[in-house]
């Protein structure tokens, strides 16, 4: 009985804490834009990103095919 009445209270402390961080997520904007993940990946860009270091990407690079 006495683990009961220590385990309620830690319960609905937690339950509190979960529902009071979901109402601040709710008021900060977090739900706003439901759709915007989930049609970003189908967006085409026209031009590949540039590499950040200056130099060249392997896949910028020219096949050499081999001749048998």
């Amino acid at each position: 009985m006495n683990g009961i009445a220590f385990l309620i209270p830690i319960a609905l402390l937690l339950g509190l804490v979960g529902l009071a961080t979901f109402f601040w997520s709710l008021g900060s904007g977090q739900y706003d834009d439901l759709d915007g993940a989930s049609m970003r990946i189908l967006i085409d860009e026209d031009c590949p990103v540039a590499d950040t270091k200056g130099g060249t990407s392997p896949l910028d690079l020219p096949r050499q095919v081999e001749e048998p």
